[in-house]
């Protein structure tokens, strides 16, 4: 039986408390009807958006690039600070929403912001959704997208030497996967991973994903229906096939340096502190910010609480420094 987690961080447990259940993805998921709850997603994040403030200093454009397979364009969109002199630094981005939910729209906050904090290029990639494309669509999309940044630099006024790979959630996760295939392949060479409460292992046999099972952000159930829509019935088993599950590679060794944060009250804890350690022992430069009282994707939900604002600080200063190196 799961222990109890400790008390939540004050300023987010209220903002959870006042978060009207129509905007808690424990209501608004349905996993038997996908369709219908992206549509819902979509129009409460229409909602959220108008709370963002503007950054003018930011543009971007959307283009389509050729995907892993023939038939598919793939879209990408890209984002840098206006009237900025290149080569600059980037970071590919790829979007949470448990590899079944999310878009590009979703996470233009996320990207914007770090444009101007950062004074870099990001370039967001629109990938194929689970499960009408289970694995290895998503994973063949982001990566097909990563080696056309690298392929392009010239024309994106792009530094080739500081190119990292980052998400959130699911996004961390497929993050993970394209630096694992980038290293394995010989492909796109990186000087950072970025990985935000990553989406790691299939097996939700941790302590935490005991733990958290009803705060009503991305609990247990939720997540043990992500990863069957997007491994079938591979999902949990014991022969998985290369990057579909990355919490589950042993060898991290010859990886970029890292950074990963988590929340104690995320279900993704302790998978992201397993993969942390990993990579230490595998000789990779690691950071890893553990936020004590803090569920998954707080920042988005409390921007402006404390432990939000600290961990924005601390994702800018990892970057900054992987760019500066």
């Amino acid at each position: 039986m799961a222990r109890d987690l400790p008390p939540m961080d004050p300023e987010l447990s209220a903002t959870l408390e006042a978060i009207p259940d129509e905007f808690l993805l424990a209501t608004v998921v349905d996993f038997d009807d996908l369709p219908a709850t992206r549509e819902r997603m979509t129009q409460l994040m229409e909602t959220m958006l108008e709370e963002v403030p503007d950054r003018p200093g930011v543009e971007s454009e959307d283009v389509t690039v050729p995907g892993p397979a023939e038939d598919r364009d793939l879209p990408l969109r890209i984002y840098r600070p206006v009237d900025a002199e290149g080569p600059l630094p980037c970071v590919y981005w790829i979007h949470g929403g448990g590899m079944v939910l999310g878009d590009l729209d979703q996470d233009d906050p996320t990207c914007e912001r770090l444009v101007e904090e950062v004074g870099c290029v990001v370039v967001s990639v629109d990938y194929r959704l689970a499960p009408e494309h289970p694995y290895p669509a998503p994973v063949d999309d982001c990566y097909a997208g990563l080696e056309w940044v690298a392929g392009n630099t010239a024309d994106l006024e792009v530094d080739p030497s500081r190119i990292a790979v980052g998400g959130q959630s699911a996004g961390g996760g497929l993050a993970a996967a394209v630096a694992l295939r980038a290293r394995d392949e010989g492909g796109p060479d990186l000087c950072h991973q970025h990985l935000i409460y990553p989406m790691l292992d299939d097996r939700n046999v941790t302590e935490s994903s005991e733990q958290v099972t009803d705060i009503g952000i991305w609990d247990r159930e939720m997540n043990v229906r992500a990863w069957e829509a997007y491994l079938g019935d591979l999902s949990g088993t014991d022969d998985l096939p290369p990057y579909a599950a990355p919490g589950r590679v042993e060898d991290l060794s010859g990886l970029p340096p890292t950074y990963l944060d988590i929340g104690t009250h995320d279900v993704f804890r302790d998978e992201t502190s397993a993969y942390a350690e990993r990579l230490l022992g595998g000789g990779v430069e690691t950071e890893f910010h553990l936020w004590p009282g803090a569920y998954h994707a707080y920042e988005t939900f409390a921007p402006e609480a404390r432990i939000s604002r600290e961990t924005w600080q601390a994702r800018v200063n990892a970057l900054d420094r992987a760019f500066d190196e």
